[in-house]
């Protein structure tokens, strides 16, 4: 189940790259579009993406900051000496691989959607439960978060395929659903799972998990991944010292345990040791392709018979409701002295000044009391 074409957007790191560039804040960005603060961060994040007139609104100044940014550079390219360009430095990752291209280019030979999807699929999902293991310790969950995380992806396959890093899109995905505090209810974790064999395997992976949810992530993120400072802090939706911070407290907690793991290049080679060591596996592309479109027409589903009941019940009550106001009656008053009537015949001397006074007082009942100054 696709989606149509949508207004293209820069990646996640582009649109952080250029508001920073312009020097805005999240703040100050979200009052231009029309939204608030948290919805930007999502957006840089990656986490979720802009839609209609947001979406139109959002691509509209973030071409705008481009432009201002490409005239601010020529201006200045005369004034400036071109300096010899640095060597990039090498990043490690948690399973090497290269990085993917956009997995539905134009061309003569475009894959279909399906065989794109499936393409992905197949190069990510294995690294990516692996990933998710290291986050939750849990083997099914990772593949479940995994798995749910391609069905978000196939959902909206146009926008993800035109993503320069679409594994980065699943992956922030995954985590999310991975870490969210909802799993802690679910009836599986109420039966742990075993432990890896190699206890020094089960060492690390206690450790990571007494970890907190936010520094844990950035800990995989940064010395697992490979990821760079500022998109782990893109991804984690916080600024570039936040995520440092988080990263050192990360480092030390592991390394108050584990004092072998001081380094991080050995950090780094036991976090992709632990991952590997573990059998996990992913479903098959087409599977999970059908259990998003599956789950898609159950919600639809769901919607429609919610809006069925939610018109009738409205339907009901706007026939069975009452069309003019009903004043309430008020309650009686008990008066006391009248005489019980025994048997019919001429009333006496108390009786008739009982039933002259009675109708010389109002027939609504007493007069209101107000009250005056003394």
């Amino acid at each position: 189940m696709t989606r149509g074409p949508a207004t293209p957007l820069p990646p996640p790191k582009e649109r952080r790259r250029l508001r920073e560039s312009a020097a805005l804040t999240q703040p100050q960005l979200a009052t231009q579009v029309g939204v608030a603060p948290g919805t930007v961060r999502a957006w840089e994040s990656g986490r979720t993406t802009p839609r209609g007139r947001k979406r139109e609104a959002y691509a509209k100044l973030l071409k705008t900051l481009a432009e201002e940014e490409a005239a601010q550079a020529q201006a200045q390219a005369p004034e400036q000496e071109p300096k010899p360009e640095a060597e990039p430095q090498p990043q490690p990752e948690l399973e090497p691989q290269p990085q993917p291209q956009p997995v539905a280019a134009p061309g003569p030979t475009a894959l279909t959607p399906a065989q794109a999807f499936d393409a992905l699929y197949a190069f990510g999902a294995p690294a990516l439960v692996r990933q998710t293991f290291l986050l939750t310790g849990r083997r099914e969950q990772a593949r479940e978060s995994v798995e749910r995380a391609f069905q978000a992806a196939w959902e909206r396959w146009p926008e993800v395929a035109r993503d320069r890093n679409p594994v980065g899109w699943v992956r922030a995905t995954a985590y999310e659903y991975a870490l969210s505090p909802w799993q802690r209810f679910r009836p599986r974790h109420r039966h742990p799972e075993p432990p890896p064999a190699d206890p020094g395997d089960r060492t690390l992976l206690n450790t990571l998990l007494r970890l907190p949810a936010r520094h844990r992530r950035t800990l995989v993120l940064y010395d697992g991944v490979g990821l760079d400072l500022p998109e782990t802090a893109a991804e984690t939706e916080a600024s570039t010292p936040a995520a440092a911070n988080r990263l050192l407290h990360a480092r030390e907690a592991v390394a108050a345990r584990l004092p072998a793991l001081a380094d991080p290049q050995v950090l780094h080679r036991r976090l992709a040791e632990l991952a590997s060591n573990e059998r996990l596996r992913a479903a098959e592309p087409p599977a999970v392709r059908r259990g998003g479109e599956r789950r898609a027409r159950l919600r639809t589903r769901a919607a429609i018979a919610f809006t069925v009941a939610l018109i009738g019940t409205t339907a009901l009550t706007v026939r069975t409701a009452p069309t003019h106001y009903e004043p309430p009656v008020s309650p009686g008053q008990a008066v006391r002295g009248v005489p019980h009537r025994v048997a019919p015949g001429a009333l006496s001397d108390e009786e008739l000044e009982l039933r002259q006074k009675l109708r010389d007082q109002v027939q609504d009942g007493p007069e209101r009391l107000l009250p005056r100054p003394e």
